[in-house]
């Protein structure tokens, strides 16, 4: 069984504002149900709620504890809301300024806890309290949100990208598990994006210097890379899991 998107039901993690709200308003224009999570931001998460109008609700959680997970499960079962997409967006509060960030020497398992917290602990806990649904639907997706410092740490943000590393070495092993329930796990990476709650510090000069060694000669948007998150979502892309497509114009080819 394959789900168009406009008959999916989709969970988006940490979207109350930035990338997370583009993720919504992409699918919610592609006619899926949108669940829009939040932690704390829950103006800006009632302001998007209440812009995309129709199929599209809050829910307020953090994923970090699996008993917010669960309480989250259990409202959408009372409003009969069956999920069967998840998109792990959320991290931990981040600011993207290289000229701030903290030194290899300096920087401490705190910080990279702090993000392990959100982007590991996060989505094992969104896999274990709505896999058995997906299982039982015969359908699940699960999209992940990494980064091309993988392969390009033009900028050394530790604790980042060790956490993003962790997240994708999950999506991995996570899609040989689920692959036989017809759950497909994959990631999308991407690189500065223009603009974000957390690249909003980033310097002018650094997107200036981005543009201009990528192929495509553009900074991608936070409405590129929400589009590219689709396809992950998509009929089309029902044989592909375990993977980590990058989508930063051509930065970093793979």
């Amino acid at each position: 069984m394959v789900l168009p998107i406009n008959k999916q039901t989709v969970l988006i993690t940490g979207a109350g504002r930035g990338l997370g709200s583009a993720i919504s308003k992409s699918f919610h224009r592609e006619g899926a149900k949108v669940i829009i999570n939040y932690r704390k931001s829950y103006e800006s998460a009632k302001r998007l709620s209440d812009y995309l109008g129709e199929n599209a609700l809050i829910i307020q959680g953090d994923i970090r504890n699996k008993e917010d997970v669960v309480q989250m499960s259990k409202e959408l079962s009372e409003q009969k809301i069956t999920i069967n997409t998840i998109v792990h967006n959320a991290i931990n509060d981040y600011k993207f300024n290289g000229e701030q960030r903290k030194k290899i020497e300096d920087i401490d398992w705190q910080d990279f806890q702090n993000q392990i917290e959100t982007s590991q602990k996060g989505f094992l806990n969104l896999l274990s309290i709505f896999t058995p649904n997906m299982r039982k639907g015969g359908f699940g997706r699960f999209i992940t949100v990494g980064t091309n410092l993988f392969q390009n740490p033009v900028v050394p943000y530790h604790d980042y990208t060790a956490a993003k590393g962790g997240l994708l070495s999950i999506t991995r092993t996570a899609a040989i598990d689920l692959g036989q329930f017809n759950i497909t796990v994959n990631m999308i990476s991407g690189g500065l994006l223009r603009i974000t709650d957390a690249s909003k510090g980033t310097p002018e000069e650094v997107f200036e210097y981005i543009k201009n060694i990528t192929p495509l000669r553009k900074v991608t948007t936070i409405e590129d890379f929400s589009d590219a998150v689709l396809f992950f979502a998509s009929p089309w892309s029902r044989a592909i899991t375990g993977q980590n497509l990058i989508v930063d114009g051509g930065l970093v080819l793979s």
